[in-house]
């Protein structure tokens, strides 16, 4: 069975900011750089909502976790 493919856009979407392209890589650019030690879904960016869901995605290898890779990669 094939996962559903989100995109960065989609993602932004689904946590309720703004996500046109230009919002995405402003957004990245106040939060970057994560410290390496501190995992995408516990960075003090997020409401708790957008927080348990970023876990959840995460550690259940989610329809999301491409999306949320690509962000972690960006963010770190």
């Amino acid at each position: 069975m094939s996962k559903a493919h989100f995109s960065l856009e989609d993602l932004f979407a689904q946590l309720g900011l703004n996500n046109d392209p230009a919002s995405i890589d402003t957004f990245i650019s106040q939060h970057h750089p994560l410290p390496n030690e501190i995992a995408l879904y516990r960075a003090s960016i997020w409401t708790p909502a957008q927080r348990a869901f970023l876990k959840e995605e995460i550690i259940g290898d989610g329809d999301w976790a491409l999306a949320i890779d690509e962000l972690n990669r960006r963010l770190h």
